[in-house]
């Protein structure tokens, strides 16, 4: 090639091409050459890296659609739960019965001081919304008598008419009523308010809590609403 080269320049400078003499000529194609082999390296290396930031670019694509997600790995999208013996039972009374009258029932299964993780998650929900549901006055009235028709099934129409007479006279259903005197808290305002603890710790701020203590305490002590109605008339508690 180089043998070539000088030819070609010898040619050229006898043809005055390329100045006076074969030399110059020779040294301007030299240097000409060499432009072209800069210029073409420039266009490989630009080339080069554009294939190679492609390739990075795609690699990347593939590895994030096969990586999970950051919330897959904290979070998993599936969960299994191990549940006790009787767990299932309570849970098919939910399903197949009329979920608003079995949700107060299944209110018992719930004990607020251990971990409802065993729980089918179906029957926490409706529990979920029967707490939700005793949070107005209407609602907690409801509530109550759920639980009475279905747990005290002895006390009647009239025992359901003395309940609602007595918490109204002590809270007016409100599961937020605090007696800063007494310390008397909740629906049914008990005193010490830590006696609900029996039914749960969270005895603050669920109102279905408050509720189940009640009835419970009102059944033990007095047997019947009515009965506690007439305590709280002639001595102002109960």
């Amino acid at each position: 090639m180089s043998v070539l080269i000088e030819s070609l320049c010898q040619c050229l400078g006898r043809l005055g091409l390329f100045g006076t003499g074969s030399g110059q000529g020779s040294d301007r194609i030299r240097k000409a050459g060499e432009a072209m082999k800069i210029d073409r390296f420039y266009q490989a290396l630009v080339a080069r890296r554009a294939r190679a930031a492609l390739t990075m670019v795609a690699t990347m694509v593939v590895i994030s659609s096969a990586t999970p997600a950051a919330h897959g790995l904290e979070f998993p999208m599936t969960t299994q739960l191990s549940l006790p013996d009787g767990a299932y039972l309570v849970a098919s009374q939910v399903h197949q019965e009329n979920p608003d009258k079995q949700v107060a029932a299944l209110y018992a299964n719930l004990n607020t001081k251990k971990s409802v993780s065993a729980i089918d998650l179906r029957a926490v929900a409706l529990a979920s919304r029967q707490i939700e549901l005793a949070r107005t006055p209407n609602g907690a009235k409801q509530v109550a008598f759920s639980i009475i028709r279905t747990e005290y099934k002895r006390w009647n129409a009239s025992q359901e008419a003395c309940l609602v007479k007595l918490w109204t006279k002590e809270s007016h259903w409100n599961y937020k009523a605090h007696n800063y005197r007494s310390g008397a808290h909740g629906i049914p305002q008990s005193f010490p308010a830590t006696k609900m603890e029996s039914v749960g710790l969270d005895w603050r701020t669920n109102p279905v809590t408050q509720i189940r203590w009640g009835l419970n305490y009102i059944d033990k002590r007095y047997g019947s609403p009515c009965k506690a109605l007439y305590r709280h008339n002639v001595r102002g508690a109960y």
